[in-house]
């Protein structure tokens, strides 16, 4: 099994954690920095420019940096996403071969800097069907463990909203890739609401959250789920597109998020912010989409 978060009873109620996706621009130090500017307790952040196969490696002076800045700000549990490029479901063998590399080296770029989660999207299938392209995620996420084999990084395999021929819309998507590899042990979950909302699971009503979290419990297991993604949805339930808005902005609403950050068996793990940035009547939107989802923490 992937490395444990930290446990949580029914009864207990851990300190939110929350955290938003940070630039890299100007130093990986600068985005936990910038996450603690804003109050948050995790961060996000590439590990590299997501719009790029190559990148520079990592210096000591970088890895030092951003281990200083976690240790002065406590910002904890910092989480890393992939390149966009990469689909590990992909039936070209060259790109396919490439994801992998990439894969490769995210993870070294994870190890190097400290951080313990690598999320990423399961890949698109691209007209080969969905059966063949979760073989070959699996078969990508065999070979990337083999080549990582020292690494205590886990993988966290994002679910998505199923636009084209996207994988990870269903949970039972990321239950077959986990009954697939050869070894789970360093394998998680991302869970996304504005994907799952837009991939069609429900999240309205009490009852409707708790059956999607029961689905989602019994396909990979609540004890996978290892980072969440809070974003609201620009688009309709069940649409298949993924826009992501502000939270209590969308289609999606505020209740969902209340059932969410006070569910006690998630409220220790990471919730990252993916929504716009900018400024809206002179207040950062990650302030804003901060002190909304805060308000919901019921005492």
């Amino acid at each position: 099994m992937p490395r444990p978060r930290k446990s949580t009873s029914p009864t207990s109620k851990p300190a939110l954690k929350l955290g938003a996706h940070m630039s890299i621009a100007g130093g990986y130090d600068r985005a936990v920095r910038a996450a603690h500017a804003f109050g948050f307790e995790t961060v996000q952040l590439f590990t590299k420019n997501n719009n790029q196969w190559n990148a520079p490696p990592l210096t000591d002076a970088q890895t030092d940096a951003f281990r200083q800045a976690l240790e002065e700000t406590g910002v904890v549990d910092p989480v890393a996403h992939t390149s966009y490029l990469i689909n590990m479901a992909s039936p070209d063998d060259t790109l396919w071969k490439r994801s992998i590399d990439a894969m490769v080296v995210e993870v070294g770029r994870c190890a190097r800097l400290g951080i313990a989660d690598l999320v990423v999207h399961p890949g698109a299938h691209v007209g080969s069907g969905e059966a063949a392209g979760l073989k070959r995620v699996a078969e990508a996420l065999d070979r990337v463990a083999e080549a990582t084999a020292e690494s205590a990084v886990t993988i966290d395999l994002e679910t998505t909203a199923g636009q084209g021929s996207c994988l990870g819309h269903r949970f039972e998507h990321l239950q077959a890739i986990l009954e697939m590899v050869a070894d789970r042990s360093r394998l998680g979950v991302c869970v996304d609401t504005c994907h799952i909302f837009a991939a069609g699971y429900s999240l309205d009503t009490r009852e409707r959250y708790d059956e999607t979290v029961n689905d989602l419990d019994r396909t990979v297991g609540l004890g996978l789920v290892r980072v969440w993604h809070l974003n609201d949805s620009l688009r309709e339930h069940a649409s298949r597109v993924d826009r992501h808005a502000g939270i209590g902005a969308g289609r999606i609403g505020l209740e969902p998020f209340r059932f969410l950050v006070n569910d006690a068996r998630f409220r220790s793990l990471p919730m990252i912010l993916e929504t716009p940035k900018g400024i809206e009547e002179g207040e950062e939107l990650d302030a804003r989409n901060q002190r909304a989802l805060r308000q919901l923490v019921e005492p």
